[in-house]
């Protein structure tokens, strides 16, 4: 039934493209040519004289909020656009059609076991903005802070999930005949997408997100993030501080405030970096309807940040693989690239490093120190897709919200300031966590999280060597029982031993040189001392 109800779904997606006459669409896409036969079927427009971008838009809102999304991201890429498209898609970010009002305060008084009207002191039923997962509020509470009320649209979740089904069916299809379809993972693209998706429909997760990043850029000039009433919070409706700021697409307000708009893009590069490898927990919808300008202080301008459904993590590995490739461009490093693509697995094992390196570098040098405004990334983009058709560079799916998000922040920063030097201002920002990723500061750190584990070992020493002197002295230590389970075993014993001897000369040695160093004799034999114990604590790892 499920299947059926898939097709059911593919035959009206097919239905709204020939509808709003995108027949090319259906004619270039291998996968849809079988249904080409919907021409006969479905209702066409005969008169194409409403403009391309605005049918595209309505045929987007029409086939549901994964569309609306699909929508949302490539509407930051002018640079890839006609203009006259993105300014439609544009209005897909915010100006969603709206669902009625009535709809909205039932939702709410179902939430909350209560009247909206003993919820809020006033609850505005005009939407403030609409977008394909949910529509905003503005609400007064009763201790008069004025606040935004989000409110999931009703029956989203079947719809998100309805198109999931189609999406994983066309990835079937790709990974199944498609040449590239192995390489580029689909289904594991479309389940990576799934896990994202899913949790966007839930606004409580959504108000953790928005505690957690306040909580990273507490104290911070770079951004601010609204407060949340957790009182107020549900699955299905969120309660969040009303911000006041200029829209970062609506450049002419800026302007007029006297913003410097080279520091408000150089900051929007510092805050994605300082996300992704510093917090390790970065904004991944970040499209202009999200993003506000403070401009009280117009030289020292503030981003806000709304609507924290999507966000990424990475694993340490990818962390330090995608800092090392970054620092490697920076550094114009090309065999460092490649040697990293290597290392991780992304390209098989056979690959031949020196051509890698060669490929990479024809398509990274031309674009080196040049501003956004003088780079191509259209070309770029088709270039580096050649690349890793040849050397069958393998799609990371977890790496697809970063993308993602890197996609957008070049956009908004081609828009924003087209001069911007995207490495100069990213390097700083990298260069300092992988010196606190490898350098002195991180063995001190990994000395400092393991104190508890060195202060047991210290307690645990004396017993352990007394009772391996009773062990030797009566002979009991060498005995010459065999068997894998008891080998085992005694490697075990042997580890921990071994671990444990070099966890108390670290603690011994990290306590003596700081005692010495406070004390400031002799210097000298303090830092030996230290020294000693970083590396014995080295020498403790497994």
């Amino acid at each position: 039934m499920a299947e059926f109800r898939t097709f059911v779904r593919m035959l009206r997606i097919q239905r709204v493209l020939v509808k709003y006459s995108l027949d090319d669409i259906i004619r270039e896409t291998h996968l849809l040519r079988p249904l080409r036969f919907l021409f006969y079927l479905a209702p066409r427009r005969r008169d194409r004289s409403t403009p391309v971008g605005e049918r595209i838009r309505l045929a987007l809102e029409e086939l549901g909020p994964i569309f609306v999304k699909f929508g949302q991201a490539i509407s930051t890429r002018r640079d890839l656009l006609p203009t006259d498209i993105a300014d439609e898609l544009a209005k897909l970010q915010d100006a969603v059609p709206p669902f009625p009002a009535e709809q909205a305060i039932e939702i709410l008084n179902t939430a909350y076991a209560s009247n909206v009207d003993e919820v809020f002191e006033r609850f505005d039923v005009e939407p403030l903005a609409a977008a394909s997962i949910a529509q905003v509020h503005t609400a007064k509470l009763k201790n008069g802070t004025e606040v935004i009320v989000k409110i999931l649209r009703p029956g989203v979740q079947e719809q998100i999930e309805r198109d999931l089904r189609v999406l994983r069916m066309l990835a079937g299809l790709a990974d199944r005949y498609w040449e590239h379809g192995k390489r580029l993972r689909p289904l594991e693209v479309v389940d990576e997408y799934e896990h994202t998706i899913i949790d966007e429909l839930d606004l409580m997760r959504e108000a953790a997100n928005s505690a957690q990043l306040k909580r990273n850029f507490e104290g911070s000039d770079l951004l601010y993030v609204p407060e949340v009433y957790w009182d107020y919070c549900r699955p299905e409706a969120l309660v969040q501080e009303r911000i006041y700021g200029t829209p970062v697409s609506d450049m002419a307000a800026l302007r007029a405030a006297g913003t410097n708009i080279q520091v408000l893009a150089e900051n929007g590069v510092e805050i994605f970096f300082t996300q992704v490898f510093r917090h390790n927990f970065f904004h991944a919808d970040m499209h202009p309807g999200n993003i506000f300008v403070i401009t009280t202080d117009p030289e020292r301008p503030r981003y806000a940040a709304v609507d924290f459904g999507i966000v990424g993590t990475l694993s340490p590995e990818d962390q330090r693989y995608l800092a090392e490739n970054f620092l490697a461009f920076f550094d114009r490093n090309y065999h460092r690239i490649a040697k990293l693509h290597l290392d991780s697995g992304w390209v098989p094992p056979d690959t031949r490093v020196d051509q890698l390196e060669t490929a990479v570098r024809t398509v990274c040098e031309p674009i080196f120190n040049k501003p956004l405004a003088e780079i191509s990334f259209a070309q770029v983009l088709m270039r580096l897709f050649r690349v890793a058709q040849r050397f069958n560079v393998e799609v990371q799916p977890q790496l697809i919200l970063l993308h993602k998000t890197l996609f957008n922040i070049e956009g908004l920063g081609r828009e924003m300031y087209p001069q911007l030097d995207l490495w100069k201002t990213a390097h700083p920002v990298l260069k300092q966590w992988m010196d606190e990723q490898v350098g002195g500061r991180a063995l001190l750190k990994d000395v400092r999280d393991n104190l508890p584990q060195l202060r047991d070992a210290m307690r645990e020493l004396p017993a352990i060597l007394h009772q391996l002197g009773e062990q030797a002295g009566e002979g009991r230590i060498h005995f010459k029982l065999q068997s894998p389970e008891l080998t085992e075993i005694r490697q075990q014993l042997s580890e921990q031993r071994r671990q444990r001897y070099w966890l108390a000369v670290a603690a011994t040695g990290g306590i003596a040189g700081t005692l010495v160093l406070t004390l400031g004799s002799l210097p000298w034999l303090g830092w030996m001392l230290l020294a000693a114990g970083v590396l014995a604590g080295i020498a403790a790892r497994p």
